[in-house]
């Protein structure tokens, strides 16, 4: 239980989890005048292994586990993540204690525009979920992997040995350098990550005390929102391997409207709905059952074949 006066939030080391750890941080000390907070620093298996693809290293999940641990044992009494870092399922003894206001969810390029992408174009990106969108769009794009911190990836696509990075346009909102984006993308042409643009303040779910500290933090349409996208992302990840995205937007009365996405991996297949209700894990479901009914079988099984699979 976090004694009063002192507030430790667990978080990775990088620039941008640092700087989404002083952003909550400012937001505690608002509502809380007087209370100190203390950063500890957490390396991940995402961390250590910063060149290997995600999706063969345990996907998500990589940049979370050891942050969480940090508040299981006691060493903190949060922890502060990217949204969309979380996996679907969250451990019993954790609870989501706040989503501060969200900043924006769309993707953009660094290097080119999209409509200025040469034919042939290579693309770095580390997303499935980014490949599989731009390659629908264009064909002929070819793309390579890219993993590393944010600065890696910025000058990657500024010193023109790729067409384009792809990025979250909120990392480089956090970081000041949005002057640095050469396009921001429509998420009718790419539809964003689950939980992309939000950070995530987790604590223990017994931890009456470090929770009551958390409610001024949490910004409940952005909350309502990412639990929308979080059920999106259960529901289709014990039976969809193919890439996805969902993104919901709070409505008047506590209601929500999601969209989503599921394609095959080149992108040649893609399936995208929309759903809207008042009931935000039911109806993130509900879409995840659509875009199952509506073709996230065919995509995976057109997928298989491409590949020489079953």
């Amino acid at each position: 239980m976090a004694r009063v006066g002192i507030v430790r939030l667990a978080t990775r080391g990088s620039p941008l989890a640092l700087r989404q750890t002083e952003l909550v941080a400012d937001l505690l000390q608002l509502a809380h005048p007087g209370l100190e907070v203390e950063t500890v620093v957490v390396r991940t298996r995402g961390d250590r292994d910063a060149e290997t693809p995600l999706d063969r290293i345990g996907g998500q999940g990589v940049f979370v586990t050891e942050v969480e641990a940090a508040v299981a044992d006691g060493r903190a009494h949060a922890a502060v993540h990217s949204a969309k870092d979380l996996p679907s399922v969250m451990p019993g003894h954790l609870a989501l204690a706040a989503v501060p206001p969200r900043a924006d969810v769309r993707d953009g390029l660094v290097g080119c525009t999209l409509t200025g992408l040469p034919a042939g174009g290579l693309i770095a990106t580390g997303s499935a979920r980014r490949r599989a969108q731009l390659a629908y769009l264009r064909p002929d794009l070819v793309f390579t992997s890219l993993r590393g911190n944010m600065a890696r990836r910025v000058a990657t696509g500024e010193e023109g040995s790729v067409a384009a990075v792809v990025v979250a346009v909120a990392a480089m909102d956090r970081l000041g350098w949005r002057d640095r984006l050469t396009d921001v993308l429509d998420p009718v042409d790419l539809l964003p990550q689950a939980g992309q643009g939000a950070i995530a303040v987790q604590c223990r779910a017994d931890d009456e005390a470090t929770r009551s500290l958390l409610v001024p933090v949490d910004h409940e349409p952005s909350h309502r929102a990412v639990r929308t996208e979080r059920a999106v992302l259960a529901a289709l990840g014990g039976s969809c391997t193919a890439p996805f995205g969902a993104w919901a937007e709070a409505v008047d009365g506590g209601g929500v409207h999601v969209t989503g996405m599921v394609a095959s991996g080149d992108g040649r297949l893609l399936v995208r709905l929309a759903a809207e209700g008042d009931d935000p894990e039911g109806t993130g479901a509900a879409l995840a059952r659509a875009l199952l009914d509506g073709g996230g079988a065919a995509i995976e099984a057109f997928a298989a074949d491409a590949a020489g699979g079953p």
